[in-house]
């Protein structure tokens, strides 16, 4: 994909396993999402986007709707939450987030142009400053030919789009939390880069 700027930045890129961190209930949603530190960090990312008055939307695929609640879980999101596609049909990837019928067709759902395209597709068509992505196998059964673990994280913003790859592992749960907390991470990331 043109435009996307895939990054390895130390073991997150490539680092196996489970954070080991101590989930959180989120209010009415009745999972864990990301973790103490995820709570933390989505706080500080609406925060960072307040004060910047930007706004963030995202784009889910194995995580459902939970990198959203997450967000949208700090006081004060309404502020900087746009919304978000839970874009869990290949279909519904090219038809709400635009990404390329021709791509899905060739690699299937389950890579990281796939993730980018979701990113990038998903802050154009929403209009926000920042799209979040997610897309991968959480389990228990492999997808795509790509066994569980195998995740495909984005962040777009005027800089570009940066992907990450993770190989996680654990129950399928855990594999969505972590997820969720990564992309987190690379939220952050992203938008400290873009000025800190």
């Amino acid at each position: 994909m043109s435009g996307a700027r895939p990054v390895s930045r130390g073991p997150a890129s490539t680092e196996s396993g489970s954070t080991g961190s101590t989930s959180t209930e989120l209010s009415g949603a009745g999972l864990a999402v990301a973790g103490l530190a995820g709570a933390g960090l989505a706080a500080q990312i609406v925060g960072l986007l307040t004060r910047r008055r930007q706004t963030v939307a995202v784009a889910e695929s194995l995580t459902g709707g939970l990198l959203g609640a997450a967000i949208t879980t700090v006081p004060g999101a309404s502020s900087v939450f746009r919304g978000g596609v839970i874009a869990y049909a290949t279909d519904v990837k090219a038809a709400l987030l635009g990404v390329s019928a021709a791509l899905l067709a060739e690699r299937g759902a389950v890579d990281p142009d796939v993730a980018g395209a979701m990113a990038a597709g998903v802050r154009e068509r929403l209009g926000a400053a920042i799209g979040a992505a997610t897309t991968g196998v959480a389990g228990p059964d492999a997808a795509d030919g790509k066994p569980p673990g195998t995740v495909h994280i984005a962040v777009s913003a005027a800089g570009g789009t940066v992907v990450q790859t993770l190989a996680l592992s654990g129950s399928r749960d855990e594999i969505r939390r972590d997820t969720v907390e990564r992309s987190l991470r690379l939220m952050w990331s992203v938008l400290w880069e873009e000025s800190p």
